[in-house]
């Protein structure tokens, strides 16, 4: 398949991705990828001895088998349904990009905490927002449980939008598949606690790797993407280029240093995490309280910085195509 069906695959996919989300019984990569990480996990757990050694070589092992195992059989699926016919392995791409991205999942995912705030339900508030991130959510008022959601959507607008766009941009559903294959396996071992450390360190540094340029071109993009949702574009330069490294990930506070400047908020700081108090750097100077409207705002915004990446990304391969030289 032609680098131009590829990207017209990508926009079909984009625009399904849209519209549809991603309905909960429904078949999907991820959750496949999850399942082989799990039983990748305990297979190498018991081949590989109990010390820091062994375990760094388990996961070694487990991130090159995650990333060969998916990108290999999206490769080969593709393969086998374009000699079949070149529609069917058309339609196999715009499936498997429509599936690789999260663009309304995350807007949906995050209304869900602006209604149950709206109503006054902040019961059902934090247990929306429980579903959406790591920190413990039984202490957040109204202003912390919104700016969780904020948050949430801010970071995962480059690895759950724009990193998996340019992957497939750049390689079509294949390596695409092998981002997203990098980017679950992270959020699954790559922690740094007592059962992690060692094991998931091979996990982790591919993320950052991989998230390097996404991240910072998320950011850029989520400046631009606050002038034409009119917000303050110009704190949001501000913020971003300030705030940007406010993380212990060299990747994570891109995003959430734009849109805190946009939005003229503070996000990060310290929070609770399995009970414990973990100090963080701010980000953004909190011109006022977070509120519930700003869970729509970064929803917006995420979207113009969706289609911004779009642009860009179809845009730099087709020019590329037409002039060559």
């Amino acid at each position: 398949m032609s680098w131009t069906w590829r990207l017209t695959a990508l926009v079909l996919g984009f625009g399904l991705d849209l519209l549809l989300g991603d309905p909960h019984w429904a078949p999907h990569p991820v959750r496949a990828i999850g399942g082989l990480i799990c039983g990748l996990e305990k297979l190498l757990r018991r081949i590989f001895p109990k010390s820091p050694g062994g375990e760094l070589a388990g996961g070694a092992v487990l991130a090159a088998l995650t990333l060969a195992v998916p990108t290999a059989l999206t490769a080969g699926a593709l393969w086998a349904c374009g000699r079949v016919s070149f529609w069917l392995a058309f339609a196999a791409e715009v499936l498997l990009c429509y599936q690789l991205l999260a663009t309304r999942s995350l807007q949906k995912e995050s209304g869900a905490v602006y209604q149950a705030l709206k109503a006054g339900d902040l019961a059902e508030a934090r247990r929306a927002v429980s579903m959406i991130v790591g920190r413990d959510t039984e202490r957040l008022d109204a202003s912390g449980v919104a700016k969780a959601a904020v948050e949430t959507v801010a970071e995962n607008a480059s690895d759950g939008v724009i990193a998996p766009l340019l992957f497939l941009a750049l390689g079509g559903a294949p390596l695409g598949m092998l981002y997203k294959a990098a980017n679950t396996m992270d959020s699954m071992v790559g922690y740094q606690n007592n059962q992690y450390l060692y094991f998931g360190r091979a996990a982790a540094k591919l993320d950052d790797l991989l998230n390097l340029i996404p991240a910072r071109i998320a950011g850029v993009l989520m400046c631009l993407g606050a002038v034409l949702c009119g917000y303050d574009g110009r704190g949001a330069w501000r913020i971003f280029r300030r705030d940007r490294k406010n993380h212990k990930s060299p990747n994570s506070a891109h995003t959430e240093a734009a849109c805190a400047g946009a939005l003229g908020i503070q996000l990060a700081g310290s929070n609770y995490y399995f009970g414990k108090l973990v100090e963080k750097p701010t980000i953004g100077d909190g011109l006022r309280e977070v509120e519930a409207l700003d869970i729509l705002r970064a929803g917006r915004l995420l979207y113009a910085t969706a289609f911004l990446a779009l642009l860009l990304f179809c845009g730099v391969p087709l020019t590329a195509l037409l002039f060559p030289f």
